[in-house]
């Protein structure tokens, strides 16, 4: 067992468009066109976007995301 929680909500948690949509305030489309157009990171795995909230928060606070 050790220290391992299902859900402790860390910021690495993995999450896909729709999350990371609400998670940032803004819509699925705007999210599409950030991973076209800035370097959002964002990670391909399979066909689906995947990323990480601590590298969406580096990301904003970077000011990377004024770029619309």
């Amino acid at each position: 067992m050790g220290n391992m929680k299902v859900n402790d909500n860390s910021n690495d948690n993995w999450i896909g468009i729709e999350e990371a949509a609400q998670y940032m305030g803004v819509t699925k489309e705007t999210i599409r066109n950030w991973i076209k157009k800035t370097d959002i990171p964002a990670h391909k795995i399979g066909k689906l976007w995947k990323f990480q909230k601590s590298e969406l928060e580096a990301w904003i606070k970077s000011g990377k995301s004024a770029i619309n």
